[in-house]
């Protein structure tokens, strides 16, 4: 089957399992090939990052309605994302080549029901396998890839995976689950899903959840996952590794049993938005906590992609 017919496949399928659960006000729909859709900093390096952005939006009000999707046509709504898009390509990109598209993100009030996440997922998930099959055909240009998202962008990933044909798969360096999970159904989905072992194997999947203990868990982010490597050493048992963190020295292990990352030594409170967050779950530092490991991590198997 092509790209295009089996992202197609998975496209239709997402967006009527949708159209049945919800009567929510949708916003226009995206053009990818409207440059004005796309975050892109082409560095003419030999591989991208295609990076798809956390939950940056709340519910919001437009023509009387309750909003639950971002209307990416809006500089308002433009706006957070960008804000999202230029950070993360500030922290990991380095050399390589960034692309990330706008798309009708869930809003944050959606996250807090699993049966309204299994509403209105389908039209945001639908948006970013449009944006990926654009990317590919147009953009691309038959380099390796990196895939990487965070939070919602992460549960994007696990859907690109799901989609993606194997002559895409062929060139995807490893793919980044940030924030999220990847689940038995998941795995049974697609041969994609390979978990990585350590810091160089190439056409991997990267998953991890931060913690300060197993109870301080979100368990819409993390119940059932199947797979988990430690960002801070890039190993799957439970060695330690430490970092510094805005003065802090942590300590990161992975935990064997529930698959967690466990952070230790982080004296500030932190917690994740209000609606569905837990004190101890360090969500929101995801990226920012492990961003020097990440940037070197992306950039090593970037270069083992590129020889």
């Amino acid at each position: 089957m092509t790209l295009f017919k089996s992202l197609l496949c998975c496209l239709t399928v997402v967006l009527m399992a949708g159209a049945c659960c919800h009567r929510d006000a949708v916003p226009a729909a995206p053009d990818y090939a409207d440059t004005a859709q796309w975050f892109v900093v082409d560095r003419g390096a030999d591989v991208d990052i295609f990076y798809i952005t956390s939950t940056e939006t709340s519910d919001y009000t437009a023509d009387g309605k309750v909003q639950h999707y971002a209307n990416i046509h809006a500089d308002s709504i433009q706006e957070l994302l960008l804000g999202e898009m230029q950070g993360v390509d500030h922290l990991l990109a380095g050399d390589l080549n960034f692309y990330s598209p706008y798309y009708r993100q869930c809003t944050m009030e959606t996250f807090t029901s699993d049966s309204l996440v299994a509403a209105r997922m389908p039209l945001a998930m639908g948006d970013v396998i449009q944006a990926f099959h654009y990317y590919i055909e147009h953009l691309n240009g038959g380099r390796p890839f990196i895939l990487a998202g965070f939070s919602q962008g992460a549960a994007a990933v696990v859907e690109l995976l799901k989609a993606m044909d194997d002559d895409a798969y062929g060139r995807m360096v490893a793919a980044y689950v940030i924030g999220w999970k990847v689940t038995e159904d998941d795995l049974s989905a697609s041969k994609h899903f390979r978990p990585a072992k350590d810091s160089a194997d190439l056409g991997v999947t990267i998953c991890y959840n931060s913690v300060r203990s197993p109870d301080c868990a979100i368990p819409m982010l993390s119940d059932g996952n199947r797979m988990a490597i430690n960002p801070a050493n890039w190993r799957t048992d439970a060695t330690p590794a430490q970092l510094t963190y805005n003065g802090d020295t942590v300590t990161v292990s992975l935990d064997t049993a529930s698959l967690l990352t466990l952070v230790e030594g982080y004296t500030k409170n932190d917690y994740m938005l209000p609606l569905i967050g837990i004190e101890g779950n360090y969500h929101r530092l995801e990226i920012s906590l492990y961003r020097e490991a990440l940037r070197r991590n992306m950039a090593l198997r970037a270069r083992r992609a590129a020889q």
